[in-house]
Parts: structure tokens; C-alpha cells; sequence
């Protein structure tokens, strides 16, 4: 006896059709799993087995094997649970149904209940793409599964209800997915009139939302850099619907994404801990996952002290910071995922925190702030666009009753910016000036003759790489852009090459 049933692996994020085929034959009683299962597939023999039982159906004492096709992808997690029970099934002639076209995805209970699984949207994602039009799913995950239009989405509480429906004795309604609000005004938790003073910090962040450009902001303990950073993703445009989906599934493969909120919509803001290791920062494992700064993706990477993080670390964030992807290779393959993020960075000056405080005194020497400082390398200064000192804030401001710019006010300035970015990156794969190459900062940066000069002179004072000369040229560009400027001026160019870091001899 034999049955096929249609599931599906995540690969990376991406989905994979998986053939679950079950066949039942005479034999001794034994329950074989092959295809490359993980422990997880595995041990979905015991929770089948129960579930069965638990469900009024009974278990075949004979000999089972389950076949995971394709064989050569790794097969992992408890989602394959329910299309070999259901295979089981329909192979022991216990319940009967078309289930051509359909695709079964659950976690199991010993009662024969379903589970909450990971990973559904990419899953459904690709049964629609592959002419799939009606996938199972767990009761609770019917809304992640119903984002994905064109498809109908079937909740299923329970094994027994699944095999009630299949034979036509009680139906199981289709999820009716409410309409996606595009326009739905999504809240923060910090706002920029939350923070006092430190105007010259808010308008480089500022900066930072329209261009998409990275900062390092650097000051005393509690001059306010977390709270500003905090504050970044309130004053980002609102994702659209296709950056949502994209967001959306990547906490879903995960296992991060909110209970009762089946699309993310609110900017992502991830701030690991210096003691986060490479593989939690960029991804892999030996069931390879997206790191910190994927989970990061169209949102805003922290890294408070980064002074404190590992120099290894650090160091690997220099290709998704120039490339916005990152690629992990590993002996069974490599997997790319998306890493399109603003980076801020906050530390303080030396290890005390408090040199060139107009306070405070420090009490480090100077070898040993310079090999604080240095801590972090000349390559990752280079790739950040916006290097901002962060001052003590004056009692006065503090304690004055006005209140500066909401977030709202200030997210006008950024979505004009970003959308004149859009309008001139028409028909290209950028979204903003932080993504242009050498090519297009030709193109889309030129300089007029006093700008040219301007520029010259920064060269050789500041002593710019070739990177840094392209850093500076993108920032100018959004700089003009926020001012609503068809071209880049001098007062532009000057803005950007303030945010240049002073070299530390």
C-alpha cells in the first residue's frame, strides 16, 4: 500500500517541495524515516505514532517506510509531521480524499493536535509559485499562511478533525484573510522629541534615514547615543508591502516572528551584545540561520560599545556593509541571505568614557585611549559614512518644557528624500544613495568647480581613500537631496566632509 503526500523544506528562506511518500508493505513491524532526516524528522516517528492513536485512527503494525524526496536536501524540524501521518492514512486505507494539489505543513502533539510550525510563509510562498492552490496548516499559523494571496489556506486544529474533513464528515472552512492595510500608521517606542538637545547628533541621523547611510556615533556615558539610536526607526519611511512579506519571512524561518501579528511593520531593530559570536552575528550553524544582521534587514543594526566587540566579529561585517548580502559557505553548500541595513555604532572615547569631556576629567592615559580607539579597524571606519561626536547635555536643555521635532515631522524630510531617490534611480536596482557604486556616483554625483575644490582640498587634508572619496560624495548627494536640490553644492559637500572621523596617530 502507498500514498504520496506534498510538503516542504526550508532552504535558507526559501521553500522547497518536498514528496513525503509512505509506504506500507508486510514485514516485521519497524518504521523507517530516510531522505536525510534530521533528529527532529526523526523523532516524528514516536510523535506520529501517538498522534495516530490519540486521534481514533489505529497504527499499522507492519512495516513502514517514509521517504523525504529529494534525497539530497537535508531535511530538518517537526513540519513533516502531519503529511506522514496523513500519508499513513491514506496508505492504511483509514481515510480517503483528493488531496491533489495540496500541501501539508504541522508540527504534531502525542494528542494529535497541531502545533505551532516555523517558516510557513516561505513555504506557501513557494506552493503557490509551483501551481499549489489549497496548503494545511496549523490553526494558529492560518494568518501567515493567508498573506499569500491566491492560495487557499485550510486551518486545521487536530489530526482527527484533518481526517474527519478529508472522508467528508465535518468541513474545515477556509481562512478568510482580512485585506492588508498598506497605509496602517505603524508606532514606535521611542520618538525623536524624546530626546533633548543634541541637535547636531538628530540631524546626522537624519541624514542616515534618507541616504541609508551607517553611523558611528562616539561621546560620554549617558549623553543619550541608545536613546538616539532607538529612536532611528521611527523616523524611516514605512516598508512597503513587499519589504514587509520580505521581513515577514525572514523572523518566520527564524521562529522570531510575533504571536497575533502575522506581518511585521514595524523598521527591524536588532542590538546583539558584544559577546554575540560570528555565526549569531552573520548566520550559520550546522543547520545554517540568518545572523543579527539579517534579522536587521530594511531596518537598523545597534552595536552599543563596539569598542567591546570581538575584533574577528567586527571584522566580518565588512562585506555585507559594502555588498548588503552576505554569503555563508559551508562543506554542504552556501546560502546568501539579504543583509540591507543601516548601521549604528555608539562607544565611548577612551575606557573611562569621559576624555574630552568639558566636565569630567579622564583618567586614561593617551597610549591607552589611542589603543582604545584602535581597537576598531581602519577598513570598518572606512565603510561607515557618518562619524558624529555626541556631547553632554546642558542642564537648560534638559530641563526646558519645549519639546523638539516629532518623528512624524522629521519622516516627511526622509520619505521626500528617499522618494527623489527613487525618481532618479528609476529603472536600477538601488533604492538609495547608500547602495550607489563607483559607476553610478559618476553618474548621479557630479561637482561644480567650487565643489570641485572644496573637494581637492578635503583629499589631501583628510587624506580620503578612494572609498572614502565615494563615501563622501553619496552623503553630499543625500544631503542635497533632504535640502531639495538637484544638484550637489559646496555647502552640501562641506555638510558631508564634517562627518569624515578624525585619524587617530
Amino acid at each position: 500500500m502507498f500514498a504520496k503526500v506534498y510538503s516542504c523544506a526550508v532552504v535558507g528562506l526559501e521553500g522547497q517541495p518536498v514528496e513525503v511518500e509512505v509506504d506500507i508493505s508486510q514485514g516485521l513491524p519497524s518504521f523507517q524515516i530516510v531522505g536525510l532526516p534530521d533528529t527532529a524528522v526523526q523523532e516524528a516517528k514516536e510523535r506520529v505514532r501517538a498522534a495516530v492513536k490519540n486521534s481514533g485512527a489505529s497504527f499499522p503494525m507492519k512495516r513502514l517506510t517514509v521517504n523525504l524526496a529529494p534525497a539530497d536536501i537535508r531535511k530538518a524540524g517537526p513540519a513533516y509531521d502531519l503529511p506522514i501521518a496523513v500519508g499513513l492514512l491514506l496508505a492504511s486505507e483509514q481515510t480517503h480524499g483528493q488531496i491533489e494539489g495540496a500541501l501539508f505543513v504541522g508540527e504534531l502533539g502525542l494528542d494529535g493536535k497541531l502545533r505551532h510550525t516555523d517558516g510557513v510563509l516561505p513555504m506557501v510562498s513557494v506552493a503557490r509559485s509551483h501551481g499549489i492552490e489549497t496548503v494545511y496548516v496549523p490553526f494558529e499559523d492560518a494568518p501567515e499562511a493567508g498573506l499569500i494571496e491566491g492560495t487557499t489556506v485550510i486551518p486545521v486544529p487536530s489530526l482527527a478533525d484533518l481526517a474527519a474533513h478529508l472522508v467528508g464528515e465535518r468541513c474545515l472552512q477556509p481562512y478568510l484573510a482580512a485585506p492588508v492595510a498598506v497605509d496602517e500608521e505603524v508606532t514606535y517606542p521611542v520618538d525623536f522629541q524624546d530626546i533633548r538637545g543634541q541637535e547636531h547628533a538628530k540631524r546626522a541621523l537624519e541624514i542616515a534615514a534618507a541616504g541609508g547611510h551607517n553611523v558611528l556615533m562616539s561621546g560620554s556615558p549617558g549623553a543619550g547615543k541608545t536613546l538616539m539610536a532607538r529612536a532611528l526607526p521611527s523616523i524611516l519611511p514605512p516598508m512597503s508591502l513587499d519589504e514587509a512579506l520580505e521581513v515577514t519571512k525572514i523572523y518566520s524561518v527564524s521562529g522570531m516572528l510575533p504571536p497575533g501579528r502575522p506581518l511585521v511593520r514595524q523598521r527591524p531593530f536588532c542590538a546583539p551584545h558584544h559577546t554575540i559570536s560570528q555565526a549569531g552575528l552573520v548566520g550559520g550553524g550546522s543547520r545554517i540561520k540568518p545572523g543579527e544582521i539579517t534579522r536587521a534587514h530594511r531596518g537598523v543594526l545597534f552595536l552599543d560599545e563596539l569598542p567591546e566587540f570581538g575584533m574577528q566579529t567586527l571584522e566580518v561585517l565588512r562585506q555585507p556593509l559594502e555588498d548588503r548580502v552576505v554569503t555563508i559557505s559551508r562543506a554542504s553548500g552556501s546560502l546568501t541571505f539579504p543583509a540591507n541595513f543601516i548601521m549604528v555604532a555608539a562607544m565611548n572615547p577612551c575606557p573611562c568614557g569621559w576624555h574630552g569631556d568639558i566636565e569630567k576629567q579622564c583618567t586614561c592615559s593617551a597610549s591607552v585611549v589611542t589603543r582604545y580607539q584602535k581597537r576598531i579597524s581602519g577598513p570598518l571606519l572606512d565603510r561607515i559614512d557618518i562619524h558624529v561626536e555626541v556631547a553632554r547635555v546642558p542642564y537648560e536643555k534638559l530641563a526646558a518644557e519645549r519639546q523638539g521635532e516629532s518623528s512624524l515631522v522629521v519622516r516627511e524630510r526622509v520619505k521626500a528624500a528617499r522618494l527623489r531617490q527613487v525618481a532618479r534611480f528609476h529603472g536600477t536596482r538601488l533604492r538609495t544613495n547608500a547602495d550607489m557604486g563607483a559607476a553610478e556616483v559618476r553618474r548621479f554625483c557630479p561637482l561644480d568647480a567650487p565643489s570641485q575644490r572644496l573637494m581637492q582640498a578635503a583629499m589631501r587634508q583628510l587624506q580620503l581613500s578612494a572609498r572614502g572619496y565615494h563615501r563622501v560624495l553619496k552623503l553630499a548627494r543625500t544631503i542635497a537631496d533632504l535640502a531639495g536640490a538637484e544638484e550637489i553644492g559646496a555647502t552640501h559637500l562641506a555638510e558631508a566632509l564634517q562627518y569624515r572621523p578624525r585619524r587617530v596617530e
